[in-house]
């Protein structure tokens, strides 16, 4: 216990082995990646708030995603584009729970969201009739904002659990900050049983949301397979979803066994990469998905680029 000193700065060594003229390089296309996630998701917002024809659930909790898009990308790129320009990369601990609150919750929130828009599709395909008495808009707000309150919630827990630790080292070995990289620094094992507990029941409940979704789909497409109708509707709408999901599930699974069993074996680029995916891939991706393969959208969009009024 006279050993243990109180930590007040994090060193983050995930940059340590990048050279300065790669540093250089990278800052350059990280900065590009962020302005164009900020000009896709941002322009995709503007379109479903300002076109009252796309007031509808689907395009409602596409413009959620959206703004989660917008919410993790934030809590990214500024930090780790002024790390690339910074010759010590350090971060407050209080810094570092609101990093791991932020990165966590968006995730969380993107797999939520996504599960709702599965549930969206199967009664907009498979119960049509009771499709808009159940999928008010009243009622879509309402769940949305819920899904992002629980979200912050439950990602809330692990960071407190985090919180109440005494830490040995203020060295990570990481871009950023996350649970389990501060966890790992606890000078009492025994203490961190509880983050791990809470830790699995984090990830069985996304486990849960991902059967959840994949059981939808499945469900959906025995649905569609013998209407030529259904078929067509699921391939509009359902695609960009099945996209997205596909796209989720890989980073976040990547991010968990990364977490849980460092991939220490390979090069420090190929690890940062492997960190980083979920938080740069999913954001940029989605809105270019959504907008070429949504009809509405993507007629929107060309009526925008051919100054034709929305």
């Amino acid at each position: 216990m006279e050993n243990v000193s109180t930590i007040f700065v994090f060193f983050l060594s995930g940059l340590n082995e990048t050279s300065r003229t790669h540093r250089s390089a990278l800052f350059f296309f990280c900065l590009l990646c962020y302005c164009i996630t900020i000009l896709a998701n941002v322009s995709l917002i503007l379109i479903i708030v300002l076109d009252k024809t796309l007031h509808e659930p689907m395009y409602i909790l596409l413009c959620a995603f959206c703004f989660n898009a917008l919410y993790g990308t934030t809590g990214f790129y500024p930090k780790f584009l002024w790390d690339l320009l910074s010759p010590v990369h350090i971060i407050s601990y209080s810094g570092c729970l609101f990093q791991t609150q932020v990165f966590y919750s968006f995730a969380f929130s993107d797999f939520s969201i996504l599960a709702f828009m599965a549930y969206d599709r199967y009664l907009a395909i498979c119960h049509p009739l009771d499709y808009h008495s159940i999928m008010s808009m009243k009622r879509v707000i309402w769940m949305t904002c819920s899904l992002w309150l629980t979200s912050f919630f439950i990602i809330g827990v692990n960071s407190l659990l985090t919180f109440r630790l005494k830490l040995c080292s203020p060295y990570i070995n990481r871009l950023f900050c996350v649970n389990w990289s501060i966890v790992s620094l606890a000078c009492f094992p025994k203490e961190t049983s509880i983050n791990g507990i809470v830790g699995n029941i984090t990830i069985i409940i996304f486990i849960f949301l991902g059967f959840y979704i994949v059981w939808s789909y499945m469900y959906i497409i025995k649905i569609c397979y013998n209407s030529i109708e259904k078929r067509a509707k699921f391939m509009q709408t359902c695609l960009p979803h099945l996209i997205s999901l596909s796209a989720c599930i890989m980073t976040i699974l990547i991010d968990i066994i990364n977490n849980r069993h460092s991939f220490k074996y390979l090069p420090q680029a190929l690890q940062n990469f492997i960190a980083m995916e979920f938080l740069v891939v999913p954001p940029l991706m989605n809105p270019l998905i959504y907008g070429f393969k949504l009809t509405k959208i993507r007629r929107r969009i060309i009526d925008f680029l051919t100054m034709k009024y929305i």
